[in-house]
């Protein structure tokens, strides 16, 4: 729920009272219980309150249903998210991919659009017919919208396969991780460059690639958009390029907020998103991020508490890691001696007979 406030933050939405049920499975018409949404329009009506947000992707029948019974405009997850992405698209490319998601959610949400037509009914006569025949003609313009945007995505497509085959042969990383731990700012700080960064979801869509030299060693460091828990379908879909820098990596670096509470459950989700892309093979490097925001327990000292916390990880996963700041600095001489281990390794492979770039 701290997430979702996050999101609708984010949307630039305010004034978020939050609701709870506890049930064993969603309701499939209305997605809450009959009690539970009794309370909660009951609440909307006497507060005033004109929009709703539910931190799951509701079907067409619940986003109409659910309309209909609060009176109010319904937001789910999926469209929360979707909105955040429009706002935050800068470029042709991002802005296209981010259109296609859109109307691919809007597709089979048609019929709750044209709720208005019921006003028209009266004298025992409906106007299903008139109705019907507008959402056939709207699902036929968007469906030409969906091929448009798709031929245009091919394009680019090309164009950017185009781009990563003239990056030659140097090794490639890829920033990975949640939304919101800190990528562009380690990409700012390992490469010296000024991407833009601030404290907020989905600060980065386009992937943004960098070439950093450590000692005479090049390699390309790409920043790449963030996962998150329920990360819609739509949007893996659209955003395919952007996903394919990932699985033409050669090393993912997986970047954590290490001072988030549940930054265990974040991990899981990243994985989980890595698996599903087909980029569960490539090498992982764990990277602890924002360790000077880290709490430690006030009864231990500092270093104590942060050994312990070393040692527990180290024990617990099976890909090498570090802890460091971004901001503080703290740590990035030691992560860029270790990138710079890891490349080398991936030339001498690739180069057996080149040692230029190492001596």
């Amino acid at each position: 729920m701290d997430e979702l406030q996050f999101l609708a933050e984010t949307a630039g939405i305010n004034g978020t009272i939050r609701f709870i049920q506890r049930l064993e499975r969603p309701n499939p018409k209305t997605y809450l219980g009959s009690g539970r949404l009794l309370e909660l329009s009951t609440f909307i009506k006497a507060e005033g309150f004109h929009l709703a947000i539910f931190d799951d992707e509701l079907s067409p029948s619940q986003l109409r249903n659910l309309s209909k019974i609060l009176d109010c405009q319904i937001l789910d997850r999926t469209n929360l998210i979707l909105h955040i992405f429009a706002q935050r698209a800068k470029t042709a490319y991002a802005k296209t991919q981010v259109e296609l998601a859109q109307y691919k959610y809007l597709l089979p949400r048609l019929t709750h659009m044209w709720t208005h037509l019921e006003r028209q009914r009266g004298g025992g006569i409906t106007m299903r017919g008139p109705g019907e025949t507008q959402i056939e003609t709207d699902r036929r313009i968007v469906l030409k919208k969906i091929d448009h945007l798709k031929n245009q995505l091919i394009k680019i497509d090309r164009q950017m396969v185009t781009q990563r085959a003239n990056r030659g042969n140097l090794v490639r990383i890829s920033l990975i991780g949640y939304t919101n731990v800190g990528k562009s700012t380690l990409l700012n700080v390992l490469s010296k460059s000024d991407v833009f960064a601030e404290n907020k979801l989905f600060a980065t869509l386009d992937t943004t690639v960098r070439k950093v030299v450590i000692e005479n060693v090049p390699f390309l460091l790409s920043d790449t958009v963030g996962f998150i828990r329920k990360l819609p379908v739509q949007l893996v879909e659209s955003f395919k390029s952007t996903l394919d820098e990932i699985r033409e990596s050669d090393i993912l670096m997986h970047i954590i907020d290490i001072s988030h509470p549940n930054f265990e459950e974040q991990m899981m989700v990243v994985q989980h998103t890595i698996q599903e892309i087909g980029a569960g093979d490539k090498p992982v490097y764990l990277v602890f991020n924002k360790i000077d925001n880290y709490s430690f327990d006030e009864n231990q000292q500092e270093n104590s508490s942060f050994e312990k916390l070393k040692m527990t990880w180290i024990g617990k996963i099976n890909s090498p890691c570090i802890f460091v700041s971004s901001t503080q600095n703290i740590n990035i001489d030691k992560l860029r001696n270790v990138l710079y281990k890891m490349v080398s390794e991936i030339y001498n492979v690739r180069y057996p007979f080149n040692n230029s770039f190492y001596f």
